[in-house]
């Protein structure tokens, strides 16, 4: 991810990244300027690339396409839910690929939720969005389990003490990934108690990634994913 926040500096992109591991390069933009981000993407449209900024409020989106106007073609479209913007045009999905089911235990977790889904869709993969599974309602995620055993992996992110993983990775065999989210009262601690409690789970083999990190739960699941398609070929 693209992290550099001079303003006077070159940036250097990872051009190569999409034929090193099969992703794009995605652009860390919540410390980043609006002229950063739009120079960014005039680079990445120049080399004929998706670009990806996560973590844009509105106001930087609105900022970063005024900087922009005159080159539209680079199809700039900011995703609320996900608090992140995009230029360029999203592949179709490949359900061939398999299929990604994220859920997420509350409405307070969509937009970590929301930001795996939008990097899974920036490589084409088919995804589904699953709310309100929360263990605190557990007959909700129970009501799902035949429906998410057809998913080829499953992003979890809860908040609280962020049990949602856990039971998951003990009813369901496929890849399950952990996305702590920093939503909760006191000792929750900003997301803490969530991500100690993902790392203590007694569920085997399950993958957690760090506080909030939507993209890198998606990128988890797209190597698993490649992994599985290079098994096959």
């Amino acid at each position: 991810m693209s992290t550099n926040t001079g303003n006077n500096t070159e940036h250097r992109l990872d051009l190569d990244r999409r034929q090193r591991l099969g992703m794009v390069e995605a652009i860390w933009g919540e410390h980043k300027s609006a002229e950063q981000i739009a120079r960014i993407f005039e680079a990445l449209h120049a080399a004929r690339e998706l670009g990806l900024a996560t973590r844009v409020s509105p106001e930087k989106a609105n900022a970063v396409a005024a900087l922009l106007e005159p080159a539209r073609e680079l199809q700039l479209r900011h995703h609320p839910e996900a608090r992140c913007l995009t230029a360029g045009n999203l592949p179709s999905p490949d359900p061939s690929r398999g299929r990604v089911a994220v859920l997420g235990a509350g409405t307070s977790d969509l937009p970590v939720a929301a930001e795996a889904q939008l990097a899974l869709a920036c490589h084409g993969i088919a995804t589904e969005l699953v709310l309100d599974v929360g263990v605190a309602g557990l007959h909700r995620l129970l009501d799902r389990l035949e429906e998410l055993r057809s998913a080829t992996v499953l992003i979890a992110c809860a908040g609280m003490e962020g049990a949602l993983p856990t039971v998951l990775a003990g009813l369901l065999p496929q890849p399950v990934i952990g996305v702590p989210v920093a939503v909760g009262y006191g000792v929750s601690a900003g997301g803490a108690a969530a991500l100690n409690g993902m790392l203590a789970s007694c569920a085997p083999g399950l993958t957690v990634v760090n506080i909030d990190n939507g993209y890198g739960a998606a990128m988890a699941a797209l190597r698993i994913l490649s992994s599985r398609a290079a098994r096959e070929s």
